[in-house]
């Protein structure tokens, strides 16, 4: 179906250190990590508590070597990616599955005891090269008059 939209946006804390794997013939690198998205939820009490979602996640990329070295436990990122379902057979016959987010881009964001360590890079990472470019900052707009004195009653001309 052309009109499918599979399309994932998390910013969330790593829950352990990033596992570094490489193909067979060791030309591509994998990255798997997991991280926790906390979803604030209101109790039948009236106290709002914080409650984890946890998702694993699969990077594949040229720098994904590269970013291990980032990726610790309580590291803060945010990731865009699709989902992916994997279903095998267990070595016990039944029907297993799993569903991970293949990642597209990652930012590094903090670290747990905040800010990034010496060298670490700060912009965002992607599989596609396309993608990669550093975005510059948008150039500050004139202000032309627009705020909230603009806006009076006797300023509008209808």
């Amino acid at each position: 179906m052309a009109g499918d939209v599979n399309v994932v946006v998390l910013v969330g804390r790593l829950t352990r250190n990033a596992e570094l794997k490489y193909s067979q013939n060791g030309m591509s690198s994998m990255l798997r990590f997991s991280i926790a998205v906390n979803s604030r939820r209101r109790g039948a009490d009236g106290s709002w508590s914080d409650d984890p979602n946890f998702f694993d996640c699969v990077y594949f990329s040229k720098t994904a070597e590269a970013m291990s070295q980032y990726l610790e436990k309580g590291r803060q990122v945010a990731i865009q990616g699709e989902l992916r379902q994997s279903r095998w057979e267990g070595q016990d016959g039944q029907s297993r599955n799993r569903v991970e987010i293949f990642v597209n881009n990652l930012t590094l964001l903090s670290q747990s005891q905040g800010g990034r360590p010496q060298g670490a890079p700060s912009q965002s990472y992607s599989q596609n090269p396309v993608q990669q470019r550093q975005s510059a900052p948008a150039p500050e707009m004139p202000d032309a008059g627009m705020g909230p004195e603009a806006f009076q009653d006797d300023n509008i001309p209808f």
